[in-house]
């Protein structure tokens, strides 16, 4: 860590950069007055960083906590820390295009109104969402009602609802982890997130996109300004899309390239990211935009000015993404399993001082991990690792080998003596997984768990670590808000939506049902079989003709109603309906507030 450039300014320099104004108070409320964004509370970065930070990631926070009003280019304006990421406004003939309105709609709206505060009261005339991750299209409702085209890369809709609604219990109460908003904000508490300081608590919405980026080199013009794309899905995210305004020489890398090491596996949960796609899609990003754009902006972070750095910051980029897929993939086929490869690579030197390189948000031990999870997934190959006990079950065998909870306590006291800070977690995880009330146990696990995070470089890593230590004190933190956005529920496609049932089915419940019904959308023009049998709720689109228990007609609109309990009325309908009541009968309801650090 000596050997960091600490004395390089150039970022600070880039991240002050025409600024034009704050919002002042940085404090953004719901219309019931609840806090949703407070960039305030973050004012202790100012200070010296102290002994509970690592200083690398005070620095990142210090740069990620700069919030207002900024001038990238004639014409492209960006709102940056009102949210975990940044609106960027690109004014055209008659109004403004909003770029990846935020995450809540009374972030985004505090931002439009931040910017027409010193730019007039231009109206929003078309919309981009870069890709399919909340933070990129929810706040969407803060700045339009939806009767302006909204461009998205081809796939969307699908993703983001899906990820949304599929995994949305389970990667919500994840997410408390790696966001951290139930910590403190202080020198010892939550001091970001890596790619920005926080995700807001506001309204999560979604106006479906009415424009498709389809391939690489397709043109659309909105307002009067040309966007050049270049698909990069598959990247960051299943569907994403880079940008060119040619008029503005602007480059827009949305997510792709940021200021710090992204996730190739998301803490939070998330399918795997091919780094080996990402960083052909950089290759083919620095081929298409090489030498037009003097200013690159993403969805996160500060822009990068000039050609010779732009072309620097995209190659080192790429080089760090094809670095660690190819080195995992050698050190893999020499037998190496995933934790010995995180523990074995390093970085290059030259990619080492690159600040942007550092995992803040990723990191290179998980993004290692996961790369061995893309190709070879779960199983290391050991038969000891195929049929072990569950979590609790270990614990108790291990705690009983090592002589009682009180005894592996002891032990664990030396390791924290001897600054084997993740050891003493393992041996203390295994004693409060064996016996939950284990409180010397639990309260060494904080402490443990504490002094890791402080320690740790990856702002993901030190919430995770402090929500463990916090929920070992205190409790689980319970969920709040809507499970899931209606405008997500919406945007389901009526396939999506009778997915989302069959997750649900309680299969041990529903071994002896059998059931069938006819969904037929009038709306669509289309007819869904479901089919309950062994427990597994089966679909069929356009099925034969044969008899089933109950037919429904009704519209999309009508299902979903149907589906959030508000009966068949209005819905005509032939057969049993008490079909529908043995049919909800057997579906299970996700657990919002699951133990994470107990069992």
């Amino acid at each position: 860590m000596a050997d960091l450039p600490f004395h390089d300014r150039a970022d600070f320099d880039a991240a002050d950069r025409g600024f034009i104004a704050q919002l002042t108070p940085a404090v953004i409320r719901n219309a019931d007055g609840r806090i949703v964004w407070d960039n305030d509370a973050y004012a202790f970065l100012r200070d010296e960083c102290p002994q509970t930070a690592h200083p690398s990631l005070w620095r990142q926070g210090q740069l990620c906590a700069k919030q207002g009003l900024y001038e990238v280019a004639d014409g492209i304006f960006q709102v940056r820390g009102l949210d975990l990421s940044n609106m960027t406004l690109v004014e055209g003939d008659t109004g403004v295009i909003v770029i990846d309105p935020l995450i809540s709609t009374e972030c985004a709206a505090a931002a439009l109104r931040l910017y027409r505060s010193h730019r007039g009261d231009r109206p929003v005339t078309g919309v981009i969402y870069t890709h399919s991750h909340v933070d990129h299209y929810g706040g969407v409702r803060g700045v339009t009602c939806g009767d302006v085209p909204v461009l998205a890369p081809a796939g969307f809709l699908e993703h983001a609802a899906a990820e949304s609604v599929y995994t949305g219990p389970a990667m919500t109460r994840r997410s408390l982890y790696t966001y951290g908003p139930a910590l403190g904000r202080s020198p010892a508490g939550q001091i970001g997130a890596g790619l920005g300081m926080a995700a807001s608590t506001g309204r999560i919405s979604l106006i479906p996109p009415t424009v498709h980026i389809e391939r690489t080199g397709q043109e659309e013009t909105v307002d009067g300004v040309c966007f050049a794309f270049q698909l990069a899905s598959g990247a960051g995210s299943p569907p994403e899309m880079t940008f060119l305004l040619p008029g503005r020489r602007a480059l827009c890398l949305a997510e792709n390239v940021t200021h710090n090491q992204h996730n190739l596996l998301a803490l939070r949960g998330a399918p795997v990211r091919d780094p080996r796609l990402w960083t052909r899609c950089l290759t083919e990003a620095i081929a298409l935009f090489g030498g037009q754009a003097d200013v690159a902006f993403a969805s996160h972070h500060w822009p990068t000015w000039g050609g010779e750095n732009i072309d620097r910051f995209l190659s080192q980029q790429r080089d760090l993404h094809a670095y660690l897929h190819d080195q995992t993939l050698r050190l893999m086929n020499r037998g190496l399993t995933g934790p010995e490869i995180a523990e074995h690579l390093q970085l290059p030197p030259g990619l080492e001082q690159a600040w942007h390189t550092h995992g803040y948000h990723g990191s290179t031990s998980h993004n290692v991990k996961a790369v061995y999870q893309h190709y070879l997934g779960w199983f290391d190959g050991n038969p000891a690792h195929l049929w072990e006990h569950p979590p609790r079950q270990s614990a108790i065998r291990y705690v009983e080998c090592l002589g009682g909870g009180a005894a592996v306590v002891a032990i664990a006291r030396g390791y924290i003596a001897e600054n084997d800070l993740r050891f003493a977690a393992q041996l203390l995880n295994h004693a409060v997984f064996a016996d939950e009330g284990n409180k010397e146990a639990r309260d060494l696990l904080a402490e443990v768990y504490t002094r890791l995070g402080h320690g740790a470089e990856n702002a993901t890593w030190r919430n995770s670590y402090l929500m463990g230590a916090l929920e070992l004190a205190d409790g689980i933190v319970p969920a709040t808000g809507a499970a899931v956005s209606p405008d997500l529920v919406a945007a389901l496609s009526v396939s999506q939506i009778f997915d989302a049932i069959a997750i649900r089915v309680d299969g041990p419940k529903a071994w002896n049902e059998s059931l069938s019904i006819d969904w037929h959308l009038t709306d669509l023009g289309q007819c869904f079989r479901t089919t309950l049998s062994n427990g597994a709720l089966i679909q069929q689109v356009d099925p034969p003709e044969e008899p089933v228990d109950l037919t429904l007609r009704l519209t999309k609109a009508q299902l979903l109603a149907l589906l959030m309990g508000r009966g068949v009325e209005g819905v005509d309908r032939e057969g049993d309906t008490r079909v529908l009541k043995r049919l909800v009968a057997v579906l299970d309801d996700p657990v919002r507030d699951f133990a994470i650090v107990t069992p």
